[in-house]
């Protein structure tokens, strides 16, 4: 690789890690213990100076030791009023689409009541798109 070529990919890199990190949404997290349902920026809930949101989803897998595992996946939020939640779920679908879900996603998941104080994901949503990229022509 020439030095051209290497600076040109430093620069690239560098411009996609800015385009990225200004084109996301922030959106404060809203947690709706009645409607049941949580919604928030999963980047404005990981900016250093707010210490009271947090949103996010992840999976795990276990080994049961016999040679087979399981899997479930789970989503988690508090807003800054203090609301929380957390669910979990073994549907595969569900655990396909946490899967999916990037550093700067917009997320939004709904749960029900399984057990007094146990809760089961029911949905699970995410979106990385953004209306809010820099305009090329403005300077």
């Amino acid at each position: 690789m020439t030095i051209k070529q290497l600076l040109s990919a430093v620069a690239l890199t560098c411009l996609a890690q800015t385009v990225m990190g200004g084109a996301t949404i922030t959106s404060p997290v809203d947690v709706n213990l009645d409607g049941r349902t949580a919604i928030g920026g999963q980047l404005s809930a990981r900016v250093s100076d707010n210490t009271n949101e947090f949103i996010g989803c992840g999976t795990r897998i276990f080994d049961d030791g016999l040679g087979n595992s399981f899997a479930f996946g789970f989503c988690q939020a508090e807003d800054a009023a203090g609301d929380a939640i957390f669910c979990s779920t073994q549907t595969p679908g569900l655990i396909d689409a946490m899967k999916s879900l990037t550093a700067y996603a917009f997320i939004t998941f709904s749960w029900r009541e399984v057990e007094p104080d146990v809760f089961e994901c029911i949905r699970v949503g995410f979106s990385t798109q953004s209306f809010y990229l820099p305009d090329k022509k403005a300077k």
